[in-house]
């Protein structure tokens, strides 16, 4: 297996944001494959396939982006659903959201999560965090 591919998620209906997302994957070199869901209903689709066919995300080392606020199925529907997944449980999710709330991030560390962050609102600062995201999780052993 190849630990240097990484194959990320990003469930986020803001189109500023995925191209923001996009434009830091460039910026900072991440190479790792940039799947994009635009809400909770989506990315489960995504990771789960349809029948007959393949998951559009490949099964191995798969990491979630997840923002919080989204049409259809917002973000902590979406964590409910995915530790419910006997399938999906185990993949790691790092909530990148605008809130900064408390709250939120009590009910998302209680569902789980690998993080919280807070979204940057510097480019720069926004394509470092992704960077270092990315390397940490190449590092790291997955199934």
């Amino acid at each position: 297996m190849n630990n240097s591919i990484l194959n990320i998620l990003l469930v986020e209906d803001d189109e500023v944001d995925v191209m923001n997302v996009q434009r830091a994957f460039e910026v900072g070199k991440i190479t790792s494959p940039l799947y994009v869901a635009g809400n909770g209903i989506e990315a489960l689709e995504m990771l789960r396939g349809k029948p007959g066919q393949p998951s559009v995300v490949p099964p191995d080392r798969r990491l979630i982006l997840l923002d919080l606020n989204m049409p259809k199925m917002n973000g902590l529907r979406f964590l409910q659903e995915l530790r419910a997944d006997e399938m999906l449980k185990h993949i790691p999710v790092v909530v990148f959201a605008a809130s900064n709330e408390e709250s939120d991030k009590i009910e998302t560390y209680g569902l789980n999560v690998a993080g919280y962050i807070h979204k940057p609102t510097k480019f720069t600062d926004f394509v470092e965090l992704l960077v270092a995201i990315n390397d940490y999780w190449k590092l790291c052993e997955m199934n």
